[in-house]
């Protein structure tokens, strides 16, 4: 790894005045900053803390295409990172950077790794994360699965299809909660029943805002309640009058991108792929085998 010419030359005396800071960049814009320095950090626009205890292990890097990698760990707390917080998933993927600096001079400072949290353990007031090098996207799948159904997701780069169009979702308050994963609403004119089915619910305020989950069934009760149901609870309280958005599902056919979503034109499927029955077919003693097609 390459230094800075005066962070090598303070490396040379012999006397150092060294210490490790990480930067933890959370998928929803929050920014948190620690260091094993007995004093608080300041650099790049973020005050590194002391007060958390986190630190790290030794980070394993290599001059290939193997993931970098590392551990971290510290004390669970109200104030850095809190146990109720992680449940929520709002640190899956954060981002990290991990530099090493004087603390003398802050200036003088190298970045040592740039990847993201991985799997997160909690217990005892503590918990360890991974931490995974930017390598790691260069083995993740890559290209198309030649499939019936949509590959894109609703509203996405490739679905191109514009969820802010009225009809499509739903901005409002919950009316009441049932173990975060059944939420109900007043009627709901305009969409008929089952509309959000396979759809998203985000949480928009309370201590849930940013969540989001996926929407398993909606139907009316007989009371005339709309009830939302999702398919894994929301990973934090939601009280009844936050606000949440509902957005309309797609099952990924065809027929629903046309009808639904007049969006056909985009549709990522394909849906004239023969199916397994044409697959295993063959010849058989007393048909038509003309050369034609099997299914008449």
């Amino acid at each position: 790894m390459s230094y800075p010419e005066e962070l090598r030359a303070h490396l040379g005396t012999g006397t150092t005045t060294i210490a490790r800071a990480w930067a933890v960049t959370r998928r929803d814009g929050k920014v948190l900053g620690f260091t094993d320095h007995d004093a608080g950090l300041n650099f790049e626009g973020i005050a590194f803390e002391p007060e958390s205890g986190m630190t790290a292990k030794a980070l394993a890097q290599g001059t290939g295409l193997a993931v970098d990698n590392s551990e971290v760990y510290g004390a669970l707390s109200s104030e850095a990172i809190s146990e109720s917080e992680i449940l929520a998933g709002r640190y899956d993927r954060a981002e990290v950077r991990a530099w090493i600096v004087n603390w003398t001079d802050v200036t003088q400072r190298a970045l040592l790794f740039r990847g993201h949290l991985g799997e997160i353990t909690r217990g005892a007031g503590a918990f360890t994360a991974e931490l995974r090098g930017l390598s790691e996207a260069l083995g993740a799948e890559r290209g198309r699965i030649y499939h019936p159904r949509c590959a894109a997701v609703l509203g996405d780069a490739d679905c191109r299809f514009d969820l802010s169009q009225p009809g499509f979702a739903h901005e409002g308050p919950v009316a009441f909660v049932e173990e975060t994963a059944r939420f109900g609403f007043g009627a709901l004119a305009g969409f008929s029943e089952r509309w959000f089915e396979k759809g998203r619910l985000t949480v928009l305020s309370g201590a849930a805002a940013g969540l989001v989950g996926v929407i398993k069934a909606d139907r009316t009760r007989t009371d005339g309640i709309r009830e939302i149901e999702l398919w894994q609870r929301i990973a934090a309280e939601v009280a009844p009058g936050d606000q949440v958005r509902l957005e309309a599902g797609c099952d990924k056919r065809a027929a629903t991108c046309r009808a639904k979503f007049a969006n056909f034109a985009n549709f990522r499927g394909f849906p004239h792929i023969p199916g397994e029955d044409w697959l295993v077919s063959y010849p058989v003693q007393g048909g038509a085998n003309d050369g034609g097609s099997l299914f008449r």
